[in-house]
This record gives C-alpha cells, sequence and structure tokens, in this order.
C-alpha cells in the first residue's frame, strides 16, 4: 500500500508480537495488514513510545510501526542475545517478517541508524526510503564522553549504578538546547532498568568497531542510491551536525534539513517541524 493510499485505517494501538523467544512491546497506527509501512525504530536508552507522536502521524498516511527493542522498553531478550548491532538488526528483520512488511520506509534515530542501515545495507530492494533523525553511518567518529565511560569495564556499570530519576533528567535534559518536557525522561527512566543498563554496556562496547563497519555499509547503500532525508538537531551533544552531510556518501541523492534550535531529539523538542519534513518526504517516495 502506498502513502495516501490508506484504507481501512486502525488507531494507535499498543499490543505485544512474539518473535523467535523474544515478546516485543509493538505500537501500530493505520492499516495493521499493509505489507508496506513506515517502521520507526529508537536509539540509546529509548524505546516504541520515544515515536508515538509519530506513528500516529504518519498512520494517516499508511501502515505506521514502532517496537521495542531487546532489553529495551518493556522487550526482555532471550537468553544468549549479546546486545550487538548485528542481532538488534537480524531482530529487526525478524519483527518485519513476523509482521508481513515486505518493504519498509525506515524511520531512524540514534542506534536505531546503525541498527537500521545494517540491516538495510542486505536488503535494499526491501527499502522504499530511509530518514535519518540525529543518525546515520558514523564515519570517523569519535565516541562522546558518555559512550567512552560505557565503553570502559568497571566504569560503565558504576557510572549506571549512581544514575538515579533526578540524575537522569539532568544528563538527558540539561545539554539539549531547548531542554526536554519531564514526561518524556521520566518515561525512559521507567525504563533504565538493571537489563536495561547491562544492554547499553554490551552495545556501546560492541560499536566501538562502528567506523570500520559503517565504511563497509557504503558501497551497497550507495549503488542502490535510496531516496533519503536527514534531519540533524545542530545542538546535538553526542553526533556532530557534521555528520549530516558525511550520510551522502551512502545516500548520494539525499536531502539534508538542518535545524539550528535543536539537539538530539528534534522530534520531541520541536514535533511540528520533523512532522511537516517527514511527511511531506514519505508522501514523495512512492
Amino acid at each position: 500500500m502506498r502513502p495516501g493510499i490508506v484504507s481501512p485505517a486502525e488507531p494507535l494501538e499498543w499490543s505485544s508480537i512474539p518473535v523467535g523467544g523474544v515478546t516485543t512491546r509493538l505500537l501500530q497506527a493505520g492499516p495493521h495488514q499493509a505489507s508496506e509501512a513506515f517502521v520507526f525504530i529508537h536509539g540509546n536508552p529509548g524505546s516504541a513510545a520515544d515515536w508515538t507522536g509519530l506513528v500516529e502521524e504518519m498512520g494517516s498516511l499508511g501502515r505506521a510501526v514502532a517496537f521495542d527493542l531487546p532489553d529495551f522498553g518493556q522487550s526482555v531478550a532471550e537468553p544468549g542475545f549479546s546486545n550487538t548491532v548485528e542481532e538488534y538488526a537480524d531482530f529487526l528483520g525478524q519483527v518485519l517478517e513476523a509482521l508481513g512488511i515486505t518493504r519498509a520506509r525506515l524511520i531512524l534515530h540514534d542506534f536505531g541508524g546503525p541498527i537500521g542501515l545494517t540491516w538495510a545495507a542486505a536488503n535494499t530492494d526491501r527499502v522504499a526510503g530511509v530518514v535519518l533523525i540525529n543518525t546515520g553511518l558514523l564515519l570517523d567518529y569519535k565516541w562522546h564522553r558518555k559512550a567512552r565511560i560505557w565503553q570502559t569495564p568497571g566504569l560503565g556499570g558504576l557510572a549506571n549504578a549512581m544514575i538515579t530519576r533526578p540524575v537522569f533528567r539532568r544528563l538527558i535534559s540539561s545539554p539539549e538546547p531547548r531542554g526536554l518536557p519531564t514526561g518524556f525522561t521520566d518515561g525512559m527512566y521507567d525504563n533504565f532498568d538493571r537489563r536495561t543498563k547491562s544492554a547499553v554496556i554490551r552495545l556501546y562496547r560492541d560499536a566501538r568497531k562502528i567506523g570500520k563497519t559503517s565504511k563497509l555499509l557504503v558501497p551497497p547503500l550507495a549503488e542502490a542510491d535510496i531516496p533519503a532525508l536527514v534531519i540533524w538537531g545542530a545542538g546535538d551533544p553526542y553526533l556532530p551536525v557534521s555528520l549530516a552531510e558525511r550520510q551522502k556518501e551512502a545516500f548520494p541523492s539525499a536531502v539534508i534539513r538542518i535545524l539550528p534550535g535543536s539537539g538530539h531529539w528534534p522530534f520531541i523538542d520541536d514535533p511540528v517541524t520533523v512532522a511537516r519534513l517527514l511527511t511531506d518526504f514519505l508522501l514523495r517516495v512512492q
């Protein structure tokens, strides 16, 4: 089903779906049986709930889905899951298969970028378009301070153990140019339990090789020249705005939109602008 041709539509709905050995929380809007969909992938330390507003918005244009990655939100990984980028990319593929989605328009944020693009590079024929929101291929990237702490044995676990709700609010919101709503940061903290804290450490330690793996993804993505929109909050304290232009190495036809007043979560601090940019782009991608 193409965007703009929606029938029958269903309202925003939370449910769950078994995928392999995981039962993951699922958020959907629009026609639940459509084989094409807008697929939202969250980052760290988020969940499907990050996307509530945009899933509802896109549900008026087509099927829109978001889900919790294993060990994030309310999803618990199966035994033996190591929280690597590759495992998460495989999980994305399993979710799409379980949902009957054969063609996706990926909307990615934060770690959702490396995860979604790892899957996309191996399945370019199934990707109708990509929207990168403060994420993408982290080419020649220098890790931010919090990441370096998580990547350090012993120090990462100690740092996470000291994070209380007030500390979490301050750590997440203070570096942002416009701050972030308390309801949003509290929602993330509610899911930031021991399981997720451990997953974050393992994910960031696996991602130390992400500079090299990002370069390996460039050739297949560039050859496919997938339609792409890059939205970047210029005040991002973790991923510098200079990375936005570099996404053209993998997406030669990418449209880049820089939001000067936004930070790492522009879809939260400027939801109206992001929804407009997203809608305009996805309506053009057929």
